[in-house]
């Protein structure tokens, strides 16, 4: 296994440019300018691209960058399909929550969940809402509704030639559908949902994208339908995204239509369960619930009505490959807890969660194994499966941390777990 980018020993496969000389004139040429450092991968193989690269950052700002060039992945795959002028990676703690029983209609079993995260209690933490969870039986999940959208903004003449275009679009949907599905093997179009303001006509286009997340595929097939609504109509195209989409920003569309795959999971709890892991009982739990994640995340003006889902969708999404950035959808989480003759039901709604198990970052090596953990790395049978597992167990997991960091503040032990965990 190559683990250093930067320290490999000398020879045909040693990742070090043979020719001193050579390498000399290489960072020279960098130093004048006459070489720039993305081009490096055309002078020499990708690994030594990025020693050299990383060396002449270092004589640049002065900073020591040993621990960048250690790493395991395949570089020459990543240089050219996930990060431009390379000089190392970054390694981030993967921890284990689990074992979590899901009893979704795409993941049914029990889970360990990885979780790449640098804040102390939060493994811990989601660990507990786990154990809850599975000694409940296990978290019921469902989605709701699946679909990645791009919605390009047109500039129309007047408010007549704006509503002449919706008229067009909404009259011309399998015209379109063929232009976008001319350009993938997978994708599908499923809708196109206009919107006007003024002169700015947003057509929001949703696409089914299988198992991968999807953002390249729809903007591809956007661009095609994009180019045909503009020849038909002499609307102008402004932009390819309008925002109306919306892509990694918060967003009321998002929770309101559902952007990527939109998921729901819950669970039943026991008077008994809630004392013995949370130590709380059910009426504290629904109160801390109701005046916290929903009359405290109204009252400050929250997308968002939620203890921390973010935090369990972002240290899964940077374990298996996701886009970090599509993390801002999981904060638009509600969870709810409503309470029953027995103990309590408590759930949590995603409507934005873009996942995918192709593409992107899921190629990894490690990223892939951590895909490989939930049994969802590569395509699924059918295709779409696997995404779909993928966003299952995920809403699965943001209900534990939930639960856990509900019965914390229910309990009054946060400040305590944060104490004993290192992070007073």
């Amino acid at each position: 296994m190559a683990d250093d980018a930067g320290h490999r020993p000398t020879g045909k496969d040693g990742g070090v440019v043979q020719n001193k000389q050579s390498e000399t004139a290489i960072q020279t040429r960098l130093k004048d300018g006459s070489l720039k450092l993305y081009e490096l991968e055309k002078e020499v193989p990708a690994v030594d691209a990025i020693r050299i690269r990383r060396e002449f950052i270092e004589c640049e700002t002065g900073a020591k960058l040993y621990n960048l060039g250690i790493f395991s992945i395949d570089v020459e795959r990543v240089v050219k399909r996930n990060c431009e002028n390379m000089i190392g990676t970054v390694q981030v703690p993967v921890g284990i929550a689990g074992p979590l029983q899901v009893n979704g209609e795409f993941a049914a079993g029990s889970y360990y969940l990885p979780l790449a995260t640098t804040e102390g209690a939060l493994v811990a933490s989601v660990n507990r809402g786990c154990s809850a969870i599975t000694r409940a039986g296990g978290a019921e999940v469902r989605i709701l509704h699946d679909g990645m959208t791009r919605a390009p903004v047109f500039a129309a003449r007047s408010i007549v030639h704006a509503k002449q275009m919706v008229d067009w679009v909404t009259g011309h949907i399998a015209e379109l559908r063929t232009a976008a599905e001319s350009t993938t093997s997978h994708g599908k179009l499923i809708d196109i949902s206009p919107f006007v303001a003024g002169t700015s006509v947003f057509f929001r286009m949703n696409f089914d994208t299988k198992d991968a997340m999807g953002m390249n595929m729809v903007t591809i097939a956007s661009a095609k339908a994009a180019e045909l609504i503009a020849q038909e109509t002499g609307a102008r195209l402004v932009a390819l995204s309008g925002n109306m989409c919306t892509d990694k920003k918060p967003a009321a569309i998002n929770g309101i239509m559902g952007r990527g795959r939109s998921v729901v999971a819950g669970v039943a709890l026991s008077h008994d369960l809630i004392s013995q892991v949370f130590k709380t009982d059910a009426t504290t739990l629904f109160e801390v619930n109701y005046r916290k994640n929903l009359v405290g995340s109204a009252r400050a003006g929250a997308m968002g009505f939620n203890a921390h889902a973010a935090n369990v969708v972002a240290a899964i999404f940077i374990a298996c490959g996701q886009d970090a950035a599509h993390s801002i959808d999981g904060s638009t989480c509600l969870t709810t807890v409503d309470p029953s003759p027995t103990g309590a039901y408590a759930s949590v709604t995603l409507p934005s969660l873009p996942v995918g198990t192709v593409g992107g970052g899921t190629g990894i090596e490690t990223q892939q194994e951590c895909l490989n953990l939930l049994g969802v790395a590569g395509g699924g049978t059918p295709p779409g499966t696997n995404a779909k597992r993928l966003a299952e167990i995920i809403a699965a997991g943001v209900l534990a941390g939930e639960l856990s960091l509900l019965g914390a503040l229910a309990a009054q032990h946060l400040a305590r777990a944060h104490q004993q965990l290192g992070r007073g």
